[in-house]
């Protein structure tokens, strides 16, 4: 992409900036976790650096999990259309471990995830499982599409910005209502 994700802009804005913004239209706390060498734009939230660790998902769901005490509402900070009224709803749930799906993918840097299963996290990091796994061993709720249309297109909700194709597909998305 050129640049440190956080930074590439869509539409005049960090992207890092959608998903903070969503998180604070839900009225909840936010909290950056990012690499050790991350840059980042000027942000006025809390931000948490990973340990030195290997570059995994599951190092900042750690992260995040420890400087909590209670559950964490985890939103990865390229996706840009996740709505605040999904990310309350998330907030509220009962469940301990909530990952979204669409199209068969799960998406477990969508959820919520409980400090209690900070240990078994770390353990599946140890035995080099992805997120995906990990969420599917613990036996996570997985919230699917039917659930999900109650805030907008799931696809959208969990379109994620991985190449610059997907940056030219947000900008066209953003343009519509």
């Amino acid at each position: 992409m050129g640049r440190p994700k956080p930074l590439v802009e869509l539409r005049g804005l960090p992207l890092i900036c959608y998903p903070l913004g969503a998180i604070e239209g839900a009225g909840l706390e936010p909290l950056v976790v990012a690499k050790p060498d991350s840059e980042l734009p000027h942000l006025t939230c809390r931000v948490a650096r990973e340990p030195e660790q290997n570059s995994h998902p599951l190092v900042g769901i750690v992260a995040a999990l420890r400087s909590a005490a209670r559950p964490v509402v985890v939103i990865a900070c390229d996706m840009p259309f996740v709505p605040p009224a999904m990310l309350s709803w998330l907030a509220g749930l009962d469940e301990r471990l909530a990952v979204c799906e669409v199209e068969g993918r799960l998406h477990p840097l969508l959820g919520l995830y409980d400090p209690l299963f900070v240990h078994d996290l770390e353990a599946a990091l140890a035995r080099g499982e992805s997120a995906t796994d990990a969420a599917r061993a613990l036996d996570a709720r997985v919230i699917g599409a039917r659930e999900l249309r109650r805030f907008g297109d799931p696809a959208r909700i969990c379109f994620n910005v991985n190449t610059r194709e997907d940056l030219e597909e947000a900008r066209t998305l953003l343009a519509k209502p």
